[in-house]
């Protein structure tokens, strides 16, 4: 099924970019939750993920 391997490739993709954030926090500390671009560009994903991973969950096998 098409749908679920772009649903399972977006979603791991988004879920990455959200690793990729947080693991910049930890070496550059929490400056970096005063600058818009990083908190908008941290959520934004996270939420996508979050439901690309739900919805990868709800179609059928």
């Amino acid at each position: 099924m098409r749908v679920k391997a772009y649903v399972l490739t977006t979603g791991v993709l988004f879920g990455l970019l959200v690793l990729v954030h947080l693991w910049r926090f930890s070496l550059e500390g929490p400056g970096l939750w005063r600058d818009p671009f990083y908190v908008v560009s941290t959520i934004v994903p996270a939420g996508l993920f979050v439901w690309a991973w739900r919805l990868y969950r709800s179609l059928p096998r």
